[in-house]
């Protein structure tokens, strides 16, 4: 007989942690949703050039681990089953209203502890689990409104777990990631790389919308998982706002070549440019899809017409 779901749910948790340890984790959760995290940020001042320099030192520790990418394109790892739950995440994040920041980190959370961690064989269950408590996480680091993390197994999930199931899973998930849950992600250098690459003027909610948008169609395919998010960034940021002008590229790539790494940036750029998940960069509108498959539009969907290419102070 095959074993039991809670049967298995008690050998992932039990295989890693014991009643005691769990009980000796609420203070690195309370330090963890209601530390001083903000003010030590506070010590430098916000995108300032010695800011930047400490993300980019920072960034790799809050990547997915070296051969993640290598066992995803050799199969090691069902494709079609990412881009399930990651459509999964994309129908949660619509129903909620949750912000861009928050889908980010639910999907890079998703990807660095499948990166580090096996999952037992009966795995359409337990990925379901996971993704719902890197949902849970990411919803409570930084959306003002959460909702119960049982709630968040809305209408179409197809398992559905307890409360102190999503939560013991929660921790598992933290604790597996060296509690490194605020990562660096393009979101952290996207500012700062625009006002750099227009000689620092502040880039319009029009740019800025757009910039967000291509930032979320990076997640689902995974050949950007590649980059540095400081590398996506740099891309998306020369992408918006150069895109079309003759020798505009190679400027804006000079203009940061303090900051990252030239090649890495220019090959993130083409990726863009020859991705089929963006090849439709058109217009859209400020609002919350209906879908995940929305969410993908949207995300794909974000072009400038040849006026708004390269506005002298970043007017979309």
């Amino acid at each position: 007989m095959a074993p039991t779901r809670d049967f298995v749910i008690s050998g992932l948790f039990c295989a890693e942690y014991n009643k005691s340890m769990l009980e000796n984790v609420y203070d690195d959760i309370h330090r963890l949703f209601h530390g001083d995290h903000q003010n030590n940020q506070q010590t430098m001042p916000f995108q300032s050039d010695d800011c930047v320099t400490l993300m980019i030192k920072k960034e790799c520790e809050y990547m997915c681990a070296d051969d993640y990418l290598e066992k995803l394109k050799n199969g090691e790892f069902d494709l079609g089953e990412r881009e399930q739950i990651l459509d999964w995440i994309c129908q949660v994040h619509s129903h909620f209203k949750f912000g861009p920041l928050c889908l980010y980190l639910s999907v890079n959370y998703l990807d660095r502890f499948l990166s580090v961690f096996e999952l037992p064989e009966e795995r359409a269950w337990t990925i379901q689990l996971l993704a719902i408590a890197c949902v849970s996480i990411a919803a409570k680091l930084e959306e003002v409104e959460v909702p119960l993390s049982e709630d968040l197994q809305i209408e179409g999930t197809q398992f559905e777990f307890e409360a102190s199931t999503i939560q013991r899973m929660e921790l598992v998930v933290m604790k597996t990631l060296n509690w490194r849950m605020h990562a660096v992600t393009p979101f952290s250098f996207i500012d700062y790389f625009l006002k750099k690459i227009a000689g620092d003027q502040i880039a319009s909610k029009s740019i800025m919308f757009k910039a967000t948008n291509l930032i979320i169609g990076t997640l689902k395919g995974i050949d950007f998982l590649e980059f540095k998010p400081s590398e996506i960034g740099a891309a998306v940021a020369i992408y918006v706002v150069v895109k079309n002008k003759t020798g505009g590229i190679k400027d804006a790539i000079s203009n940061l070549i303090q900051q990252v790494e030239k090649d890495k940036v220019k090959k993130c750029v083409d990726l863009i440019k020859e991705s089929s998940l963006l090849s439709d960069f058109g217009a859209s509108t400020l609002m919350v899809p209906p879908s995940p498959t929305g969410v993908w539009d949207v995300a794909s969907s974000t072009d400038m017409s040849d006026d708004d290419s390269v506005p002298s102070s970043l007017d979309g």
